[in-house]
């Protein structure tokens, strides 16, 4: 029986996403006969945590589904046991580090997912199927539109098998033997990015901005396009029926509330474990994408909202930071982004698998020489907040008083993406030894 992780990381309240999930998951056990492990890896505050416990004893047994609900220490438990299993000491200081990289104290959107990765090569799934916490499912005459549909559908599918299928197929030449290694939609509602308010009150800025996103000397057309595109999902678009295209999916037509994976991409390269930075779990879509591995683009569109606590003084700031670190995050990830897309397919072995040591080379590489370029977006950034004035100022003068912290960070975050990699593999071979107890 086909075996799948679908996972909800959440740091935050989100009983109702908990009771939404767990529907998807009983629909994909019972319309595809598929054995779904939901595992919620839950990083919220302790009441918080006790609510999503009670949430989780409540939900109704399901033929086919087993839900995972662990907390920081059950998963930290989980890391230890793996790490020793590599045959890194305990307690060294490379052990400390993998363990710090794989759970650290700060939001890390890449370090979530790569627990998840983890957790399902211990349940001896075959892929993960992620979503957010600040994320609800559209619905037709009452009925959810689960995502899982398409993905069970087609993901780890041979590509020329189900080329037919698919309402549109863009596959490049001579990758029909590959299998779909991606199948993702985007989110309608919300701006994915507390930027909506900052594109209202000056648009310039917002492009100044938004643009710092992009790789340097991209032709001003495209860049025009891809600022407009940003951020915005499939806008605010309801769902009118199936509509799929089997190609190499582009990073900026899905959405990391609303994508699965298949485990013979995550079982060899890791996400980046950056701190308090958004969008560097989108790191393998851009690899899939550049290696020209067949992906499933499909139009079951995530309804995306903002959650209370990005409203509150605190929310905001947090928020605005890590959209900063991201900003100065793709000095590094676009150099690397760069180069995979020169290498396309030389990026696969012959089996068509990712070569993880071409990548690591990649990051290691691009590691050291951008601190220059990032003071000068610092710089930029300070004057684009302060312009904005009223509560961007707080921004700027908290990211002032964090200079060279941040620009440190931005260089060490690559540093330490690389040497998760050296190590990913043994991880993720440690974690299909180690296994998960069921817990219901």
């Amino acid at each position: 029986m086909r075996r799948v992780c679908l996972t909800l990381p959440t740091h935050r309240a989100c009983t109702g996403t908990i009771e939404a999930i767990a529907e998807e998951a009983a629909y994909g056990a019972r319309e595809f006969g598929a054995e779904i492990h939901l595992l919620v890896l839950d990083s919220s505050p302790a009441p918080v945590l006790a609510e999503h416990r009670k949430t989780v004893a409540a939900l109704p047994a399901s033929p086919g589904v087993t839900v995972h609900h662990l907390d920081e220490n059950e998963q930290r438990a989980f890391l230890r046991e793996a790490i020793a299993r590599t045959g890194v000491a305990s307690g060294s200081a490379s052990a400390d580090r993998l363990l710090d990289l794989m759970l650290p104290s700060r939001v890390s959107y890449g370090a979530c997912t790569n627990r998840a990765f983890l957790i399902a090569e211990a349940l001896g799934c075959t892929s993960v199927h992620r979503r957010d916490s600040d994320s609800r499912y559209q619905a037709v005459d009452g009925e959810p539109v689960f995502p899982l549909h398409q993905e069970l559908t087609y993901l780890g599918q041979r590509a020329d098998g189900i080329r037919k299928s698919a309402a549109r197929s863009k596959l490049p030449p001579g990758s029909g033997g590959r299998r779909v290694a991606v199948a993702g939609g985007s989110f309608v509602g919300e701006m994915s990015v507390d930027v909506a308010e900052i594109r209202d009150l000056d648009p310039d800025t917002y492009r100044e901005l938004v643009g710092l996103s992009l790789p340097e000397g991209s032709p001003e057309i495209w860049r025009n396009h891809l600022i407009d595109a940003s951020f915005r999902g499939a806008g605010n678009g309801t769902f009118d029926g199936d509509h799929t295209t089997l190609a190499p999916i582009s990073p900026m037509r899905v959405d990391m509330c609303n994508v699965a994976l298949d485990h013979e991409v995550y079982r060899r390269v890791p996400l980046p474990p950056a701190t308090d930075t958004i969008g560097t779990d989108y790191f393998l879509l851009h690899l899939t994408h550049d290696a020209g591995l067949p992906g499933l683009q499909h139009n079951r569109h995530i309804v995306n909202f903002h959650t209370e606590e990005r409203r509150t003084d605190d929310g905001f700031l947090a928020y605005q930071v890590r959209f900063a670190k991201f900003l100065l995050s793709k000095t590094y990830l676009n150099a690397v982004y760069a180069r995979t897309a020169a290498a396309g397919d030389a990026l696969l072995d012959a089996e068509g698998h990712i070569k993880a040591s071409v990548v690591a080379g990649f990051v290691r590489d691009s590691a050291d020489p951008h601190r220059a370029e990032n003071a000068r977006r610092l710089d930029l950034i300070d004057r684009a907040y302060r312009r904005l004035g009223g509560r961007y100022t707080a921004v700027a003068d908290t990211l002032a008083g964090r200079r060279s912290r941040l620009l440190d960070e931005a260089r060490d975050d690559m540093a330490d993406f690389a040497h998760l990699m050296d190590h990913w593999e043994a991880l993720t071979g440690a974690s299909a030894d180690a296994g998960l107890a069921v817990t219901r």
